[in-house]
């Protein structure tokens, strides 16, 4: 059985230009044209034991680009460590209206005016700048996904509230800067996650009082007791999202002496898992008006 050949370091860990490697005398033609690489798009390729992340995915597309656009959107937002991605396999591009490039399973085509100062390297990828990341972000989808992306976003600090509403002032007119002005009226940089924004829109959407993010519950005598997703202050009502990971045992008894200190200070908390926020908000939204409206104990 014959030995396959051993793989160059520099084509082991990231995508490549297939002529690059063959002028380089790292590979042939023939070799090219083995199981050993993966052909993501024209010239472009990766080792076959690279796993296909969205990072790696980036960085191909980046080699197709070749300087004539940039990455952008959600895609972008993922490179700064910003994970809100919808389509896990599909990588959004921003370029001239000029060029000449197809969308398709793998590619989102936006042709958009992309200035010189609207784009960055990062990580040796060409991405938009934060600031238009979160301004084509804001202004595209469902109004709940945006606000979710934006969120993450500021929460992460990579950009601010007044930073973007300035930036989207500068463009009044651009398509979708009517739905960005209403992210900018219900974001926070609180939300510590997707879901905790998702949740927290549940109850804005349910005409309930906005609530507190990330809100710190001291005992009486002033120690620390626990930080609360959403809350009520003047009702001692917490909100929380809870995911798979409070399943874990070491987790779940954390969370009953957590539960139990806030019930010792006087606190309600409610918890809603996925399928409330997706699923039954309006019993979500019930649920809480309901605690809303019982007398807080003195």
């Amino acid at each position: 059985m014959p030995v396959p050949a051993a793989i160059p370091r520099d084509l082991s860990y990231a995508p490549f230009r297939g002529s690059d490697a063959i002028a380089a005398g790292l590979l042939t033609p023939g070799q090219l044209r083995s199981r050993q690489w993966r052909r993501l798009f024209r010239n472009v390729y990766v080792s076959s034991d690279v796993p296909l992340d969205h990072r790696i995915r980036c960085i191909a597309t980046d080699l197709l680009l070749d300087g004539r656009g940039a990455i952008s959107g959600r895609s972008a937002a993922l490179l700064y460590g910003v994970d809100v991605l919808v389509k896990p396999t599909v990588v959004e591009v921003t370029v001239p209206a000029t060029l000449r490039l197809a969308a398709s399973s793998r590619l989102a085509v936006i042709r958009s005016p992309l200035p010189d100062r609207e784009v960055q390297q990062w990580a040796g990828v060409t991405v938009t700048a934060p600031l238009r990341t979160a301004f084509d972000i804001a202004r595209r989808g469902p109004l709940v996904e945006a606000v979710v992306g934006i969120d993450a976003m500021l929460a992460a600090r990579l950009v601010s509230r007044g930073a973007l509403a300035g930036f989207a002032a500068e463009r009044a007119r651009w398509p979708g800067v009517r739905q960005l002005n209403k992210v900018l009226v219900v974001c926070d940089a609180g939300a510590e996650s997707p879901m905790e924004t998702r949740l927290r829109l549940v109850l804005i959407a349910g005409r309930l009082p906005w609530p507190v993010t990330q809100y710190e519950v001291a005992s009486p005598d002033g120690r620390f007791v626990a930080r609360l997703d959403l809350a009520y202050p003047p009702h001692r009502l917490g909100i929380e999202y809870e995911g798979d990971h409070h399943r874990g045992r070491h987790t779940y008894q954390q969370d009953l002496r957590r539960i139990n200190a806030l019930r010792a200070c006087g606190w309600t908390v409610l918890r809603f898992g996925a399928s409330d926020v997706y699923r039954r908000p309006q019993h979500v939204v019930a649920t809480v008006r309901a605690a809303l409206a019982t007398p807080t104990p003195s």
